[in-house]
């Protein structure tokens, strides 16, 4: 597509998608051009200068936690929730995972509290960012049609939540260190949540929650979940995102789906 049959709405919402939040410049530059016009015949040698303990002071105080100290910091936060509501506001104040910074919503969950099953996905997309609510985009539609299907719907039988509160630039796969850091505030939810049945939806919510890789290897089989106090029944299925691309794996999901009607009727 040439850029002219780009309209400019167009073009600003597909950089937003793909988490572009500022401009550099108002006007293109040459700056190959630039550069070998400034650039000397012989490039000077870079000394190197220790910095001064008024610098160091500085840069470390403007540095982010590690990585770590965020979790341990999550875990402290999250620990002191009592109920889901107090869960919510520690995550809105929680400032360790930069995710936040370029996410417009916090997305903390959908459903009913009380429902017997607690549904886990990856993390917000572009919809739920704007909407501030777990799977409403494409993937949320299907999930709903696949609920319903076994005679569930999220308003009155299921809990929803994500791995992940805040949407990652460009729908990307989040990174261990971000999954590490906002862990014990799912777990948490999940263990104040207190469902019979966890289903986690796709890889990343599988591998951290259950410690299983590959999805299409590890979906479909009943694991157990320790909550923090007691051990439920847990599943992993495949993602709706994954099923729209993929539209031939449906009838996996579909006996996923059967085996979460079948453990539902035993309860």
């Amino acid at each position: 597509m040439s850029f002219d049959a780009i309209s400019a709405a167009e073009l600003i919402a597909w950089y937003a998608e793909m988490g572009v939040t500022e401009a550099l410049d108002e006007t293109p530059h040459d700056h190959f051009a630039a550069a070998a016009e400034l650039a000397p015949a012989r490039q000077p040698v870079a000394r190197l200068v220790p910095p001064t303990p008024q610098a160091a002071g500085r840069s470390a105080a403007a540095a982010p936690a590690p990585p770590d100290e965020a979790a341990l910091s999550a875990r402290a936060l999250a620990r002191e929730a009592t109920t889901l509501d107090e869960l919510k506001t520690a995550l809105a104040s929680f400032e360790g995972c930069p995710l936040k910074a370029s996410a417009k919503s916090l997305v903390f969950a959908d459903g009913n509290p009380a429902g017997k099953v607690m549904v886990v996905g990856e993390a917000p997309g572009a919809d739920e960012d704007r909407a501030g609510l777990p799977f409403v985009g494409r993937s949320g539609q299907l999930l709903d049609r696949m609920l319903a299907a076994i005679g569930l719907n999220r308003q009155e039988h299921v809990y929803i939540a994500n791995l992940l509160p805040w949407r990652p630039p460009g729908n990307r796969t989040p990174t261990p260190q971000e999954v590490a850091i906002c862990l014990p505030f799912i777990q948490r939810q999940i263990e104040l949540a207190d469902p019979d049945i966890l289903v986690c939806i796709g890889g990343p919510s599988a591998q951290g929650l259950l410690g299983v890789s590959g999805i299409l290897a590890s979906r479909g089989r009943w694991r157990e979940y320790d909550t923090g106090t007691r051990t439920i029944r847990a599943i992993a299925t495949l993602h709706p995102a994954y099923l729209l691309r993929q539209p031939l794996q449906k009838r996996l999901a579909w006996r996923d789906l059967r085996a979460l009607k079948a453990a539902l009727d035993t309860l």
